[in-house]
């Protein structure tokens, strides 16, 4: 009983590192912009999918998700630059349209380059399973969890530390004083929109040997993550983080214990009950206090 815990706990840990990672991405754009961006899990795509047929054509992996995180780097500037920018007085409504509407044409070009078919990626360090008290893990899950703990500090310590972080939380607590001391915000956004496709596309390349990497992969990837962000707290990067991982949790367990034909159901139970009971999730203040 204990092992089977154990072994639902590990595999919602593994795939709630991505959610929390989708999720912070979430956040980072809306503090910067206040736009909520669906085309989040299209970046999570393009990173799997470059990393993929990257290394099939015998790019070596680091250089293959570089290459892939640079591309989803700069998608997201372009859909910054002409999707949302020029829609920057637009109501919420018309933005969450306009940004749908980036992840269908995205999700559209990816189908012209790829195809349809699964990519494989082949595990970082070989499959052979880790015994951990009755349970069993795949060494590309503690890649996984792993590398989703080294982006989260990074990207507390670019916020903390570098005067580019300093002014994107600047620019999330109040976009006018932000301007009248000099921040450009413009830039702000376009630099949060690469930071989270970057965080989004090293998110893909390390869950393409576990989930395989397809074109629509993005499509749940990116709900899911909104549901981290939205159970966290819209806008509370921790609180993202936090919340990919409960939903993570949740939904292993759910399919364990239920049925996995719930298991998608799990996250859109979830973010109706953050909305009707808790709108300003597990750690969003009143009015969602950004940080």
């Amino acid at each position: 009983m204990f092992a089977e815990l154990l072994q639902y706990m590990l595999s919602g840990l593994t795939i709630g590192a991505i959610y929390a990672l989708a999720g912070l991405g979430f956040s980072i754009i809306y503090n910067a912009s206040h736009v909520i961006n669906f085309a989040q899990g299209e970046f999570i795509m393009i990173g799997g999918m470059a990393s993929a047929t990257l290394t099939a054509s015998g790019v070596p992996l680091p250089l293959a998700i570089m290459i892939g995180c640079g591309g989803a780097m700069l998608v997201g500037v372009l859909v910054a630059k002409f999707a949302v920018e020029r829609a920057r007085n637009a109501s919420t409504v018309t933005l969450i349209i306009i940004t749908i509407g980036a992840s269908i044409f995205l999700r559209g070009i990816a189908e012209l380059i790829w195809g349809k078919d699964f990519k494989r990626l082949d595990a970082f360090s070989g499959e052979t399973p880790i015994q951990i008290l009755g349970a069993s893990m795949q060494p590309q899950s503690l890649w996984v969890v792993g590398t989703a703990a080294v982006l989260i500090v990074a990207i507390g310590l670019f916020f903390a530390r570098t005067l580019t972080g300093k002014a994107m939380l600047a620019t999330s607590h109040n976009r006018l004083a932000a301007q009248l001391v000099g921040i450009d915000v413009k830039r702000v956004v376009l630099a949060s929109f690469a930071l989270s496709a970057a965080l989004g596309a090293v998110g893909g390349a390390v869950v393409a040997p576990i989930t395989f990497s397809y074109t629509e992969m993005g499509i749940m990837l990116g709900l899911k993550g909104f549901t981290a962000a939205v159970l966290g707290g819209l806008g509370h990067g921790p609180g993202a983080v936090a919340g990919g991982l409960i939903v993570g949790v949740a939904e292993a367990l759910g399919a364990g214990y239920i049925s996995s034909a719930y298991k998608d159901a799990i996250a859109f139970v979830i973010i109706l009950a953050v909305l009707l009971f808790m709108p300003n999730g597990l750690f969003g203040k009143r009015g969602t206090e950004r940080v």
